[in-house]
C-alpha cells in the first residue's frame, strides 16, 4: 500500500498597496507552481494596518503549514511576527522596495521564482531579534538610518531612487550622536553615524549593512558606522554594495547575543525598515531558532554582489514582461466577448 500523503495547507497574505508591484498575478499563478493533490491554499488580502498580523496568527491557531507574505518589509515584518515559536513557516514572495529579508534568504525577485521556492517547502528554524520588545527579523538600528526610515516611510513614493534621493539630501545635514553601549556587563562610548544590528545582512536593495551576518547563528552583527566626511560618503555606499562595508576605516563591528544602547535624547529608531520613536535607553536581543521559515536550498550565495543585482534587474524585466502579456491576453479577451454576436 502506498502511504497517504497529506495536502500542506498555506495561506496567502497578501498587502494591496504595499510595494510597487500589483499582487493580482502572482495570486492567478499559484495553481501553476501548487497542484491541487500536494497543496490546499487560501487567499486573504489586508484592509489595515496590522491586519496581515492578525491574518497569520489566525492560521498559525488553526494548524496551517505556510503563511506566505506577498508583499515588502512591512507585510513581512507582520506575518513573521505572528508566526515566533509556532509550527507555522514563514514564505516570501518579495513585492516591496527593498525586500531585505527576501534577499537575505536568496529569495527569487521575480515572483514565479519566489513561488517555485514555496514548492518546494524547504523549512529551517531561524533566529529573530528584539528591539525594546519589537520583534525584527532583518535588521534594527538607530542614528542615521532610523532618520532616513522616518523620512522615506512619510515619502509619498516607493522604490530604491527615493530611498537613495532621501538619503543624499539628509546625509550631509545629519548631526551624529553619542552612545554608550554595554556588552557583556562592558561598556563602551562611541560617536556614532548609525548603530545597525543585523540578524540578516542587509537594509534591502543589496545594501549590506551586515555582510557577514547568519540568522542561524544565535547572534548579532553590530555594525557602527562613525562619522565620516562627504568625500568618503561614495565609499561607504560603493562597500555597502560590495559587500566589505566592515574594511572601512570608520565602520566598527561584533557580535553579541543582547546589548544595552544609552543615548543622550529620545528619538526613532527603526525595525525592518520601520521607524518608531524610543526614548534615551534601548535594549536588542536575538532570540535563537525561534521562527520556522521557507527557505532556497538551490540559492547560489558564492554569487558576487554584481550578480545578484544583474539578476535582480533580469527578474523585475521578466516579471514586467509577463505581467503586461497578461493585460494584453484579458483585454483580447475582453474585446472578444464585446465583438463577438450573442445567440
Amino acid at each position: 500500500m502506498h502511504p497517504i500523503m497529506t495536502r500542506k495547507k498555506l495561506l496567502f497574505i497578501a498587502n494591496p498597496i504595499s510595494g510597487t508591484q500589483d499582487k493580482r498575478p502572482i495570486i492567478e499563478a499559484v495553481p501553476r507552481f501548487l497542484p491541487e493533490e500536494q497543496f490546499d491554499w487560501q487567499v486573504a488580502w489586508t484592509n489595515h494596518q496590522g491586519h496581515a498580523a492578525e491574518l497569520a496568527s489566525e492560521a498559525a491557531a488553526e494548524g496551517f503549514d505556510i503563511c506566505v507574505a506577498i508583499g515588502g518589509d512591512g507585510t513581512v515584518n507582520e506575518v513573521a511576527r505572528s508566526l515566533r515559536h509556532t509550527q507555522t513557516a514563514l514564505g516570501i514572495i518579495p513585492m516591496g522596495s527593498g525586500n531585505g529579508l527576501a534577499r537575505h534568504l536568496l529569495i527569487p525577485m521575480d515572483p514565479e521564482g519566489a513561488l517555485a521556492v514555496i514548492a518546494d517547502c524547504q523549512i529551517k528554524e531561524l533566529d529573530y531579534g528584539l528591539i525594546n520588545d519589537i520583534p525584527f527579523f532583518c535588521t534594527c538600528g538607530m542614528g542615521f538610518d532610523a532618520f532616513i526610515s522616518e523620512k522615506f516611510a512619510d515619502s509619498g513614493k516607493r522604490g530604491l531612487m527615493t530611498y537613495v534621493d532621501n538619503t543624499v539630501k539628509s546625509s550631509l545635514a545629519y548631526k551624529p550622536e553619542t552612545y554608550e553601549i554595554e556588552v557583556d556587563g562592558k561598556t563602551t562610548h562611541y560617536h556614532a553615524f548609525l548603530i545597525a544590528c543585523g540578524n540578516a545582512s542587509q537594509y534591502g536593495n543589496n545594501f549590506y549593512i551586515a555582510p557577514h551576518a547568519s540568522m542561524s547563528d544565535g547572534l548579532m552583527d553590530v555594525t557602527i558606522l562613525e562619522p565620516f566626511n562627504v568625500l568618503e560618503a561614495a565609499q561607504v555606499v560603493v562597500q555597502m554594495l560590495g559587500k566589505n562595508i566592515d574594511e572601512n576605516p570608520h565602520t566598527r563591528s561584533f557580535k553579541c547575543q543582547s546589548m544595552r544602547v544609552h543615548r543622550e535624547k529620545p528619538g526613532v529608531i527603526h525595525f525592518d525598515g520601520d521607524p518608531v520613536d524610543a526614548g534615551t535607553d534601548i535594549e536588542i536581543k536575538l532570540i535563537p531558532r525561534g521562527l520556522h521559515v521557507v527557505v532556497n536550498e538551490r540559492g547560489d550565495r558564492s554569487a558576487s554582489p554584481v550578480q545578484h543585482i544583474f539578476q535582480d534587474l533580469m527578474d523585475q524585466i521578466n516579471t514586467s514582461i509577463r505581467n503586461r502579456q497578461r493585460k494584453l491576453q484579458r483585454s483580447g479577451k475582453e474585446l472578444l466577448e464585446r465583438i463577438t454576436p450573442k445567440k
